[in-house]
């Protein structure tokens, strides 16, 4: 994959299209090549104006890596990629810090808060933790060599030289790194940690449109180790378990300790609802609540909290330990909802 010619802008990367047409294997090669530019961005960008694709060629905003900036009359460059910057509104601000755990030369290893996006995904372009550390340390390079979901907090890690990123990409690649997360869990009456699996294998598949990840009949694509690590006995707060409605019991909170092998998306969570063990503030396990992404009231109990790996560069091992805790377990019994 080329390098993008321009440098990301206020932290956003310039997005890229690919032309049609051209000798490699790719999703438009075999379609017809528009006569221009101005036509290829017509057709590839069709929720844009007129003026808006006028704009892009001006200050060299609109570039290939085989002939720098390229004009809407220019003949098109078959399969070659044409960069640009998009417009991006403002966006309200997610009211998290990022910590810094650890950095050297190669990488930068972050704490990434609940509710901030590792990348920009979505409606979080600029409020995502790359953006927002490319500007603050006014370092273009920084990408991230893995993925936390939005709601998961924890141990991030970001390449800060594209020299050696595919070293250390490689790693999560192949598996080699080993990750370990905490996670809070409602442990139910008569809980028997004795029946608590070892370990899941399962196939998740995630039907277009449906937030949800599913567990499916097939060849398991997932594989998480599971272990009970704490048992936490607190007074918390239940609906319907008196006959007025309301009453206090004691409740006991699981605190667990898991590693996923694989890195499918959503598979602790999937794995721990499967088990009847759901995470506690989960927004979409076992019911999607659909929840504002701007409710920050109930934070998924989801931890990153150690990266192990040997370093591709020294062969030494390295381990990160996360700074961040999870929530108190006497906050969660207050189990009204």
């Amino acid at each position: 994959m080329p390098r993008s010619p321009l440098p990301p802008r206020e932290g956003i990367t310039a997005t890229r299209l690919r032309a049609p047409g051209g000798h490699e294997t790719h999703a438009l090669a075999d379609a017809p090549v528009p006569a221009s530019v101005g036509e290829m961005l017509a057709a590839l960008v069709p929720d844009s104006t007129p003026e808006a694709r006028a704009a892009l060629v001006t200050e060299g905003r609109l570039c290939t890596a085989e002939a720098g900036p390229a004009r809407l009359e220019d003949p098109v460059i078959p399969g070659a990629f044409y960069w640009f910057h998009r417009p991006v509104p403002p966006e309200r601000r997610v009211p998290f810090e990022i910590g810094i755990v650890a950095e050297d030369e190669d990488l930068l290893v972050i704490d990434k808060p609940h509710f901030l996006a590792s990348t920009p995904n979505g409606r979080f372009v600029r409020e995502c933790a790359v953006t927002r550390l490319r500007v603050n340390r006014s370092e273009p390079d920084l990408v991230a060599i893995h993925r936390l979901d939005r709601v998961t907090a924890g141990l991030l890690v970001l390449s800060r030289r594209p020299e050696t990123r595919g070293r250390y990409q490689r790693l999560f690649q192949d598996r080699t790194v080993t990750k370990t997360y905490r996670a809070l869990a409602v442990l139910p009456p008569g809980f028997d940690p004795g029946t608590l699996p070892g370990e899941r294998r399962t196939r998740l598949e995630k039907t277009a449109g449906d937030r949800q990840v599913r567990e499916v009949d097939g060849e398991p694509n997932t594989h998480t180790r599971i272990r009970l690590a704490a048992v936490h006995e607190v007074t918390g707060t239940r609906q319907a378990r008196t006959a007025s409605g309301t009453g206090e019991e004691r409740v006991r909170i699981g605190e667990f300790e898991l590693q996923p092998v694989t890195g499918k998306t959503h598979q602790l969570r999937v794995h721990m609802h499967a088990i009847g063990l759901p995470i506690l503030g989960d927004p979409v396990y076992p019911v999607d609540r659909n929840p504002d992404p701007y409710d920050f009231s109930s934070p998924l109990q989801l931890l990153a909290s150690t990266l192990v790996f040997t370093d591709p560069l020294t062969g030494q091992e390295r381990t990160f330990t996360t700074n961040l805790q999870l929530g108190s377990a006497a906050a969660w019994a207050q189990l009204g909802g």
